[in-house]
């Protein structure tokens, strides 16, 4: 019991804002008679807010090397145009446009971490220009109107489904078996790892609480699937969010670059006297941000079967306030990219629930600002109780 207390008062944030968007959801369902969690309504929640969560996680490794990205937004609409004229105007092949795309917002964030990694330009100063520039861009480029419809094949990554191959009638089998293998995998890594920790006597929880959170794990996860299966199987989408939460985990919990955009954010001095080469992290940092505000722009733009010129409007804000609500620190050296995807399905529900029940935009904006600031002062009490401590 004292073992799972101290693993549970290390992870207070990551556990209190799972506890807080289970307590949401039930909410919501209750206040919607039923409908958030509708099998079509769960498919929509996640291909509704797949920007935001991909956003999310780049902005994640920004906060966490102590400084964050505002051009976010402007990226992605800056990119969702550019592709529009490669895929719509110049019919251009779909991949080679999707390509084409990314590497101009990878490019677009390198030049913003030069300035900000090597010409010492501070990150509020250079994103915020950014912001300004690329919204700037986009208008040129789309000349103030929309551009639509993209290709049948552009839109399969953000509105598609993948094939049951199983050919299952009234329940995609393809779903359900992806979601018990993968159910398995993750109980067996779990496993794996846990028995590698008591090999270097490393605290680990009872057998009894480790075979209580694994039983739990393959139930939440099967119904996740199962109720997705109901309606048309996995969004390709969310096969997306998975390889990239999956990337994104390895590098910042078991790679040295992962370490050195922790040390970065908890000491930038420190790290540099370490031997750490802080310009070049931070450079590597905004560039990453550019490849996923890229990605998150086309995900948004083939949602939305269109280019338009006021897209990504307060993207940097949803992607900054679920990375702290996900327990990601205003100090920096602190964060998880599963914090920050809790936190943008925290905001996503939020926006999903109040849309439901018919709730005015401008009630929405002001109920996510004080959720955000409630998260930043839960940070900041967790804080001061762990140094009076």
């Amino acid at each position: 019991m004292n073992k799972l207390k101290s693993i549970l008062k290390g992870n207070i944030r990551q556990y209190a804002m799972i506890i807080a968007l289970l307590f949401i959801v039930i909410m919501f369902q209750i206040l919607t008679k039923g409908v958030l969690l509708l099998p079509q309504n769960v498919t929509n929640l996640i291909q509704q807010n797949s920007y935001v969560l991909i956003l999310a996680m780049g902005m994640l490794i920004c906060i966490v090397a102590g400084v964050f990205d505002l051009s976010v937004g402007s990226i992605a609409a800056f990119v969702g145009a550019v592709s529009a004229v490669f895929a719509i105007n110049l019919q251009m092949n779909t991949v080679l446009s999707i390509i084409l795309a990314l590497i101009i917002g990878t490019l677009a964030g390198a030049v913003q971490g030069y300035f900000i990694a090597y010409a010492k330009v501070p990150a509020f100063i250079v994103t915020l220009s950014g912001m300004l520039v690329f919204r700037g861009l986009t208008q040129v480029i789309l000349a103030g109107r929309t551009l639509a419809p993209f290709p049948d094949d552009y839109k399969i990554v953000s509105t598609g489904f993948l094939p049951d191959f199983f050919h299952g009638k009234g329940l995609h089998i393809t779903t359900i078996v992806i979601g018990i293998s993968v159910s398995v995998i993750l109980v067996l890594l779990r496993a794996i790892k846990r028995n590698k920790k008591k090999r270097l006597r490393i605290e680990v929880i009872s057998k009894s609480s480790f075979a209580l959170q694994m039983v739990l794990i393959v139930i939440v996860f099967n119904i996740f699937t199962y109720w997705l299966a109901l309606y048309k199987g996995l969004p390709t989408v969310l096969l997306l969010l998975f390889a990239m939460y999956a990337f994104y985990a390895f590098v910042t919990s078991r790679t040295v670059i992962g370490r050195h955009i922790y040390a970065l954010g908890g000491s930038e001095k420190a790290a540099r006297l370490s031997g750490v080469n802080t310009r070049q992290v931070l450079f590597a940092t905004f560039a990453n941000m550019g490849f996923l505000s890229a990605a998150a722009g086309i995900v948004f733009a083939g949602r939305l079967n269109a280019a338009t010129p006021k897209a990504g409007t307060g993207f940097e804000l949803d992607a900054i306030a679920a990375c702290y609500i996900g327990g990601a620190s205003s100090s920096g050296g602190v964060g998880t990219v599963i914090g920050a995807i809790v936190g943008g399905l925290v905001m996503g529900v939020l926006n999903n629930g109040m849309s439901i029940m018919g709730v005015n935009v401008d009630w929405q904006l002001a109920i996510k600002g004080v959720v955000l600031l409630v998260a930043v002062l839960f940070d900041v009490y967790s804080k001061s109780k762990s140094k009076a401590g």
